[in-house]
């Protein structure tokens, strides 16, 4: 093949020979494009450009043109009049187009309301006002709320008395599927109509057999500690740092770690309080002997008054802060894993695994109401996997 490839240039001029032009699949934006590559020469650069529809990617470093019917055939007749030689033996093993479906964004929340018919003001309201009384969280209340909001706006047309069980099964396929919601909104949704077809208490419109679509299982990212150590040492910034230190040494959630404040750090047991976490439940944590002068150096250099990371006028920290400040640690330590707050929470459990601390105290540790979420930690521990005998091993 190689022979034959040579020949075929000998029969070419030595323009042709010199100046090769090789033509490849490309994707770039979520599009499929040919890329064209060729030896700089101000000539053949401005014989290419002048082909319609040509543009210079900056990622890519090389000019390319959107793939489409007989966009090659006319490529290569078109690159062919010039004289060149084109190489496009890649083209054969061009990728099929894979590119999904973005997701829809939902409409905002103040368009949504005013659309509403004053009768379905008055029902949102009292349906808020149903599940504040059932005490859950300001959370789920304004997730449940967006929901049913989404769905008497979506029913805007029908009055409130004559809606049935099917119009939730209309609004299911024209919203949650259509916009691509994840299982796990798909889940809140459903409650969500379970407490309001009983708040309604409707002949005809019931949620309440209704069933929640299994939750997805993965396997948490978890960090080594030699990166955690890596992660805290590229982080210039103190207040970013002691951010880090603390979601990993006690093992928090990004929402205890901002409504943490410094009247529930207790220097002197080593304890940190973490109040009305996941479950409304109050709970202790140790607090990290080495990070302990990390603490004091941050205090005294931020002088926070209320919350242990306060953000703009003494006021909480942003958790999207958060976030986005780890995302640029991560590139500095070269961390390619996709890393959020909670895998420092995730990294921590798994080390403490690996260290021999009991699954029961590692649950008390991280607030778990039930063992079965504590256990999922015992997949990803790599000291217990390791004592794992491979049976190809023991049989040899």
């Amino acid at each position: 093949m190689a022979l034959l490839f040579l020949l075929i240039l000998s029969l070419f001029n030595h323009k042709a020979m010199t100046q090769v032009i090789t033509l490849r699949p490309m994707e770039h934006r979520k599009q499929l494009h040919i890329a064209i590559g060729f030896p700089y020469n101000d000539e053949l650069k401005a014989y290419v450009k002048a082909f319609a529809g040509v543009r210079w990617s900056v990622t890519h470093k090389t000019f390319y043109v959107p793939d489409g019917d007989g966009v090659l055939h006319d490529l290569f007749n078109y690159l062919q009049k010039g004289g060149y030689y084109i190489d496009y033996r890649a083209m054969r093993y061009k990728p099929k187009h894979t590119q999904q479906q973005s997701k829809v964004k939902p409409p905002d929340k103040a368009i949504l309301y005013k659309s509403l018919t004053a009768e379905g003001r008055k029902v949102l309201t009292g349906y808020i006002a149903y599940l504040r009384g059932k005490r859950l969280s300001n959370s789920t209340v304004s997730t449940y709320g967006y929901f049913i909001l989404r769905f008497l706006y979506y029913t805007r047309d029908i009055a409130l008395d004559v809606l049935e069980t099917k119009d939730i099964n209309r609004f299911m396929e024209a919203v949650m599927a259509k916009e691509r919601y994840s299982i796990s909104s798909h889940r809140q949704c459903v409650s969500a109509f379970k407490h309001f077809t009983e708040f309604c208490n409707i002949t005809g419109f019931d949620a309440s057999n209704f069933e929640r679509p299994k939750k997805s299982k993965y396997l948490p990212t978890v960090l080594s500690k030699q990166s955690i150590i890596h992660l805290m040492q590229v982080t210039k910034n103190l207040k970013h740092r002691t951010i880090i230190g603390l979601l990993y040494s006690g093992g928090l959630r990004i929402g205890e770690l901002l409504q943490l404040e410094l009247k529930d750090l207790d220097f002197d047991r080593n304890q940190i309080l973490i109040r009305q976490g996941k479950g409304r439940k109050d709970r202790l944590v140790g607090m990290s002997q080495v990070i302990k002068p990390l603490l004091f150096n941050y205090i005294q250099s931020y002088r926070p008054q209320r919350y242990m990371i306060e953000g703009r006028d003494g006021q909480a920290y942003s958790p999207n802060g958060v976030r986005k400040f780890l995302k640029e640690s991560c590139k500095l330590a070269g961390i390619i894993k996709p890393v959020t707050p909670h895998t420092l929470r995730h990294s921590y459990a798994t080390h403490m695994l690996e260290n021999g601390v009991d699954l029961r105290f590692i649950q008390a540790l991280l607030g778990h109401a039930k063992p079965e979420t504590t256990m999922i930690y015992t997949h990803v521990a790599q000291k217990n996997l390791a004592q794992i005998q491979n049976p190809l091993d023991e049989a040899v």
